[in-house]
């Protein structure tokens, strides 16, 4: 099934807009306790226990609005649910946190996995988007499976020496920028293995 286009902002604003309330949401209420059934929990279990449904119906409204999930999304979601589920099921906070380093984790893993083979599985995905000559995505793929592996270590780093405040704000601003930072470093790199029109159309056509 085609993807249906919609307006950019508002896929922007489903996409960013769970983290965002995520981090207002943990400011507002980081010092607030509820007791259930005789156990205490604090605001990030109660926040994390919000996010989890609202992650999912922005998905969800995304997929009815566009027809297509990236299978990021869906990994992401999926792993959100998990450790999500098992932060409020434990009353720690920590599960939640490791989710973040899986998910870099992952990415940097399959993206060498790739590599090992001469392959770039990025290409895979993005490819389609982004028309470039294949050494040019082995390129590309070994310098975010790197920055993927750094994002991993620093968010271990920081959330098991920094408060939770810091480590919240730090996943929903500071790894996100520079994620964004690298891949706008690459502009030189994309403009110098692109792929002209009759390239691009020349490998369509084989």
């Amino acid at each position: 099934m085609a993807e249906r286009q919609i307006k950019p902002w508002l896929k922007t604003a489903l996409e960013l807009g769970p983290p965002l309330l995520f981090f207002l949401a943990y400011m507002k209420f980081q010092d607030a306790q509820v007791t259930i059934a005789g156990t205490e929990y604090d605001g990030f279990i109660i926040v994390t226990a919000a996010f989890v449904p609202l992650l999912l119906a922005s998905i969800a409204v995304l997929w009815g609005l566009t027809r297509k999930i990236s299978r990021i999304q869906v990994f992401t979601a999926v792993l959100v649910v998990v450790f999500g589920a098992l932060t409020v099921w434990f009353n720690d906070e920590r599960f939640f946190k490791m989710k973040t380093t899986l998910v870099y984790g992952f990415f940097a893993i399959v993206l060498g996995i790739g590599l090992l083979r001469g392959q770039s599985w990025l290409q895979f995905v993005m490819g389609d988007l982004l028309p470039m000559r294949e050494e040019g995505w082995l390129i590309l793929t070994r310098r975010l499976a790197g920055a993927f592996a750094l994002m991993a270590l620093a968010n271990e780093l920081v959330w098991r020496t920094q408060s939770t405040e810091f480590w919240v704000t730090f996943e929903t601003f500071g790894l996100p920028v520079f994620l964004f930072a690298v891949f706008m470093f690459q502009a030189r790199l994309i403009e110098r293995f692109s792929l002209s029109e009759t390239e691009d159309d020349a490998g369509d056509a084989g």
